[in-house]
């Protein structure tokens, strides 16, 4: 069962995603909040699988939240809700260890599958928005691109594959077959290319190859 809290300031927003996941049997929401600072509190105490977070709150806001969750003796997974298509704040927030990013008007089925993924260890970008939001990191310039290129150097070739197309937004399981590997042993790879790189999921890893120029 993947236990699950829901973070939005609007009742009806949480009542709504409520409703779509409790039509799952394998998710269980397990907690609301109002306000990323209830967020925590809450996480502390029922150690949700999962955590769906709205960025702009009034108080403490998503982006505050997904910081001090990371920080949490049993972490959550977070999510990024929001209503726009891009959010100035969500790369912010990425880098901080959250590994998804979704609209709020996602449709109910790619919502749970979009929390089965992140649940599962994947990341999880709205499809409408990856493209811009990889194109906004390539953009930091050609100084960020050496330091990002110079961090990867410490992968193998075979890392570098893999680490491409998880940069191209493959699951485990396409990229498998992409490269001609069993989804076990590109899972293997990914874990391998996080501890090397020091980062704590591919959302990261897929930016620093885009900084680098690999995807």
């Amino acid at each position: 069962m993947i236990r699950t809290i829901l973070v939005d300031d609007e009742q009806l927003v949480r009542s709504g995603l409520r409703m779509i996941l409790d039509s799952a049997e394998d998710i269980e929401v397990v907690g609301e909040a109002g306000d990323g600072a209830e967020a925590v509190e809450l996480a502390a105490r029922v150690e949700p699988d999962v955590a769906l977070l709205d960025i702009r709150m009034p108080g403490t806001d998503g982006l505050t939240a997904a910081a001090a969750l990371a920080d949490l003796a049993h972490p959550p997974k977070v999510v990024l809700l929001t209503t726009f298509d891009l959010d100035e704040y969500v790369h912010r927030a990425l880098r901080a260890g959250a590994v998804g990013f979704l609209l709020k008007d996602t449709p109910p089925r790619d919502l749970i599958s979009a929390v089965r993924t992140i649940a599962e260890g994947n990341a999880m970008l709205a499809p409408s928005i990856t493209k811009r939001m990889l194109e906004r990191f390539a953009a930091a310039g050609s100084g960020a691109g050496a330091a990002a290129a110079q961090r990867l150097s410490v992968l193998s070739e075979r890392e570098r594959d893999v680490l491409v197309a998880v940069a191209k937004g493959m699951s485990n399981a396409e990229a498998g077959r992409s490269l001609g590997m069993r989804e076990a042993t590109v899972k293997a790879h990914v874990s391998s290319i996080l501890a090397k790189l020091g980062l704590s999921n591919r959302v990261q890893a897929a930016i620093l190859a885009h900084d680098a120029g690999w995807a």
